[in-house]
């Protein structure tokens, strides 16, 4: 049986496939792998563990020679993301008087702004350079209600956790660190992450349940496409302006599946809030969903179309050889 190859025709299969294999035995079989021991392990629980692994790999590629481009690059795709989300959503809260369409201010915001790290990182792994997957390293400060509290600090919802945040970052600096005083570490743990990535996806996909999609209905099937084509277009945008060849912006294209916890997180903040939460998370929760199958197909396509660009483009071939290839018939 040829399961490798088969799994990788479909658009960021590493990633895709496992994830569905998560969800589905989430919602269908959530008991399944409860048994605890090492089988538990390898559940819903074991994400952040797995997430670890894989954000201190990704730290050991992160040289100092190529440290500055990664970090510009990152702040550029996260300040694009970030961006466009606050201003849909403000503007949304502003002059719609926080609803549109059925879609709230809150709802846009959290799904618009969070990066599904695991997601992107994978996706970079496996389609991008070295340098995408390090791209993270800022991005992943729009993980989970921190940075939608910031943007909403004006109305006192919360006080941020800083070492919440350093506990995201904390992981990749160890790896760049140690990545940077050797070599040979930096090419092992290197040379490995792609085996990370299947386990990933499969403890991610069972974090998710698939009723989500059809208990918000077209709305939050709408918000999750809305998400890849506006932010996958800002973030492709950013990415190449900044020297990237526009995959990393691609697969900046998504929602983070921890997301759906922070409408009711922002709730809790302000009670103001409390009405549309149940809404938010169901629509952020389907967002997930549909930015998990859309996301990699975007970033499929731009890789698809970068590679045809650089197959196109002539060689370029050093003075000395035109000389010779000039006189050779003579």
């Amino acid at each position: 049986m040829r399961i490798y190859k088969t799994i990788n025709k479909v658009p960021g299969g590493l990633m895709v496939v496992p994830l569905f294999i998560g969800m589905v035995i989430n919602t269908f079989f959530p008991h399944l792998l409860k048994i605890g021991g090492f089988t538990e392990a390898l559940s819903n629980v074991g994400y952040p563990t797995i997430l670890g692994m894989y954000l201190f790999t990704v730290g050991t590629k992160m040289t100092v020679r190529t440290a500055p481009r990664m970090l510009k690059r990152g702040f550029g795709i996260m300040i694009a993301k970030v961006g466009v989300a606050t201003l849909i959503a403000v503007s949304i809260g502003k002059f719609f008087g926080g609803d549109l369409f059925g879609f709230s201010t809150l709802a846009l915001l959290v799904a618009m702004s969070d990066t599904n790290g695991g997601m992107f990182m994978a996706l970079t792994s496996v389609m991008g350079d070295k340098e995408d997957s390090g791209t993270y390293v800022p991005q992943s400060i729009e993980t989970g209600p921190f940075l939608t509290m910031v943007i909403l600090v004006g109305a006192g919802l919360a006080n941020i956790p800083w070492l919440t945040m350093v506990s995201v970052i904390a992981p990749i600096a160890a790896g760049a660190v140690l990545g940077n005083l050797d070599e040979d570490l930096r090419n092992f743990f290197g040379s490995h992450e792609p085996i990370i990535v299947p386990f990933m996806a499969f403890t991610l996909g069972q974090t998710i349940n698939l009723s989500a999609v059809v208990t918000a209905g077209i709305p939050g099937v709408m918000l999750g496409v809305a998400v890849v084509i506006i932010t996958g277009a800002v973030c492709i945008a950013a990415d190449r302006l900044l020297g990237g060849s526009g995959i990393a912006g691609a697969a900046a294209s998504s929602t983070a599946g921890n997301s759906a916890a922070v409408p009711k997180a922002v709730a809790m903040a302000d009670p103001t809030y409390a009405a549309m939460a149940p809404i938010a998370t169901i629509q952020v929760a389907a967002s997930v969903i549909v930015t998990a199958v859309l996301t990699p197909i975007l970033t499929s396509y731009v890789f698809k179309r970068v590679q045809r660009q650089r197959a196109s483009e002539p060689e370029s071939v050093p003075p000395a050889m035109s000389i010779a290839a000039a006189h050779g018939d003579d």
